[in-house]
């Protein structure tokens, strides 16, 4: 007996981390200090000329999405949304992104797949600007189904403390915008699922969309990195709150960053919601408050500027660039419009 008859391959495990070990060195960043494959991941903050930096930190997972690149046996892309989703949520507050972990467990190590994901996880870093630091493999046979994996992601940013976003500056009058997501980004993926191979019928390579893209493209379409956007805004306007469009969509996002008493109006009409959505939406038979507390609706991320600024700031968000020059989209959705007159009404009113 040996630990490979037991379902575990230590030389699958040291084949895996040589594979990775150029593409992770590839993102190092300014402070990032080279120790691959020690205990622990150095970075040093004071080369950085900060005056009173605070640090902030996130972590997240894929969900069920990694349910699709399972099926669709594609694995390259599912690391952009592992990055997305915790480097977004720091970004909320201002934070340069400084370096990122992650966390591969599986059921059986296969060095091709593990060098598929960590392509993605490079990318994504490399989007972000941030240094892909160190991670964790493990390989728990009869713990996952065959060929089944799971992923966590840990970020750590940094922002001056006097430059934090944090939403305590909102106020009446203030502005809404929306800027456009690339499709489910990385929530709601239990339900989607149900609804496009239950109750739809469709298979992994069917087409799904009009333009022709098929199942596995429309729902494994990577998450939006927003931070460089966020801190190019944060350099050039007065950016009151910032919110990550993820589980609870709009409703349960957005009053997150909203001061006690204070009321979000969101003009549903404002934008269209993309053929994807509106799928799910028909197909699902699902109902306005369903939908939009459980998919992003083609929102994917929401600011709010002062009242009068609005224009000038979606302007500027639509001819900034990300990832592959694809464009950010961005509209005047809605107003701060002042407080609430009764404690079980909505902080957020969608209309």
């Amino acid at each position: 007996m040996d630990y490979k008859k037991a379902g575990v391959d230590i030389e699958a495990g040291k084949k895996a981390v040589s594979d990775i070990a150029s593409m992770v060195k590839s993102t190092y960043t300014k402070g990032a200090i080279d120790n691959f494959g020690l205990f622990g991941s150095l970075f040093s903050i004071g080369e950085l000329n900060y005056k009173n930096p605070v640090l902030v930190s996130g972590t997240d997972g894929v969900g069920t999405k990694l349910k699709i690149a399972f099926a669709a046996n594609k694995h390259d892309t599912i690391g952009i949304d592992l990055v997305a989703m915790s480097i977004n949520d720091i970004a909320c507050l201002g934070a340069k992104p400084l370096f990122f972990l992650d966390y591969i467990s599986t059921s059986n190590l296969n060095p091709d797949i593990i060098k598929e994901i960590v392509t993605g996880i490079t990318v994504g870093c490399k989007e972000a600007k941030c240094s892909l630091l160190g991670g964790e493999m493990a390989e728990m046979p009869s713990f996952y189904s065959s060929g089944e994996y799971d992923l966590a992601g840990f970020a750590v940013g940094i922002v001056e403390k006097d430059e934090i976003i944090d939403g305590k500056e909102i106020e009446e009058g203030d502005n809404i915008i929306g800027i456009a997501s690339s499709g489910l980004h990385s929530n709601g993926y239990s339900l989607a699922r149900k609804i496009v191979f239950e109750m739809m019928g469709l298979n992994i390579n069917e087409p799904l969309l009009k333009d022709g893209k098929t199942v596995k493209e429309a729902l494994l379409e990577p998450t939006i990195i927003y931070s460089e956007l966020i801190l190019s805004l944060k350099g050039k306007f007065k950016i009151k709150g910032v919110a990550h469009i993820t589980g609870g969509g709009i409703p349960e996002n957005l009053v997150r960053i909203l001061p006690e008493n204070t009321v979000a109006e969101i003009d549903k009409n404002s934008w269209s919601l993309p053929e994807l959505f509106k799928l799910l939406k028909e197909n699902g038979g699902l109902d306005e408050t369903e939908f939009y507390r459980v998919f992003n609706a083609g929102i994917g991320l929401i600011l709010v500027v002062e009242n009068g600024k609005a224009d000038e700031v979606i302007s500027f968000i639509n001819e900034a660039l990300y990832f592959n020059s694809k464009r950010f989209r961005s509209y005047n959705i809605g107003k701060i419009t002042g407080s609430k007159t009764f404690a079980d009404n909505p902080a957020v009113n969608l209309l």
